[in-house]
């Protein structure tokens, strides 16, 4: 059985698609777990809860960790550490494999090509909590014989409930036929990740026995773009004007002040002043006929789902 815990999350969702070409014996987790396939089991748990966990776990060749927390700091704080014991110990008691979906959250701020020996520098709170809870897995991975690969991702985009400031300020509006908001800087390079590419990606390592024990950054597109030629190739395809407001750090300092999702944004800012480039090389070298999707192709996927999910 292979057991996707954070199921009903857009990753989590796809990836249980995905893994029918592997298994049929799937199972989803989560606090109200939904079938995506026919043979799906579905087991309700509340990863801040051992025994639930345990029992999530229990039966399983493979868990997939794929759940996320709201972006608030205070509940990272308090939550991640225990759900990353939780899922360790579950994982260790019943032998199963553990593929985890991380962030790049623990990368230095800077403008150099994050790889997977990119050693950690996290900034702020958000940061050092994620590198936190990335430390006690690879703790566990050395000492307490669990085998488990950690699989990376940078700032996801695409279809559906895909979460993301770019999905939300950028290609939202552009959508919605209202102009791009733009996080400081419009001329900077960002590495994203389409969202159905990561699923496929992960379901792909998860059953590749060869890649347990390591980390790997997920397969982003080649060529990457900066904010202004993605909003001219997303305008072009969603037959709209290339528009948008570039946001400073002043009106994020003020807006923060009444929005709590952008004063929890304030300490990921030096990420949209400057190139932000993930090289996923090493995925490509061992799977070289994993095709990534391009820009094209992904943002009309966008367009037409947004359509469909508009009639």
């Amino acid at each position: 059985m292979q057991t996707i815990i954070g199921s009903t999350g857009p990753i989590g969702t796809m990836l249980a698609s995905n893994l029918t070409a592997f298994t049929q014996d799937i199972r989803l987790v989560s606090r109200n777990p939904v079938k995506v396939n026919p043979t799906d089991s579905l087991v309700n748990a509340d990863l801040l809860n051992l025994s639930q966990t345990m029992n999530a776990v229990e039966g399983s060749a493979i868990v997939y960790f794929t759940a996320g927390l709201p972006l608030d700091t205070k509940i990272w704080l308090d939550q991640w550490p225990i759900i990353m014991s939780n899922i360790i110990e579950a994982c260790v008691f019943h032998n199963a494999k553990l593929v985890f979906l991380d962030n790049t959250y623990m990368y230095p701020q800077t403008s150099e090509t994050l790889t997977e020996e990119t050693p950690f520098a996290p900034v702020g709170k958000k940061g050092n909590i994620r590198s936190s809870i990335t430390h006690q897995l690879l703790n566990a991975m050395r000492t307490r014989h669990l085998e488990a690969l950690i699989c990376r991702a940078p700032e996801f985009y695409g279809p559906g409930k895909t979460k993301s400031y770019t999905n939300s300020l950028v290609f939202g509006p552009l959508l919605q036929k209202q102009p791009a908001k733009v996080p400081l800087n419009s001329q900077t390079k960002r590495s994203l990740i389409y969202t159905p590419d990561a699923s496929r990606a992960i379901a792909l390592l998860g059953n590749t026995s060869r890649t347990f024990g390591e980390t790997w950054h997920l397969p982003c597109f080649e060529n990457i773009l900066t904010y202004d030629e993605l909003i001219h190739l997303a305008a072009h395809i969603f037959g709209i004007k290339p528009e948008y407001k570039i946001i400073s750090k002043w009106q994020f300092k003020v807006g923060a002040l009444f929005s709590k999702n952008l004063k929890e944004m304030q300490e990921l800012l030096p990420r949209y002043e400057q190139d932000n480039l993930f090289s996923s090389e090493k995925f490509k070298k061992a799977f070289p006929t994993f095709k990534t999707t391009s820009y094209e192709k992904g943002l009309s996927s966008m367009y037409i789902d947004y359509q469909n999910s508009s009639l």
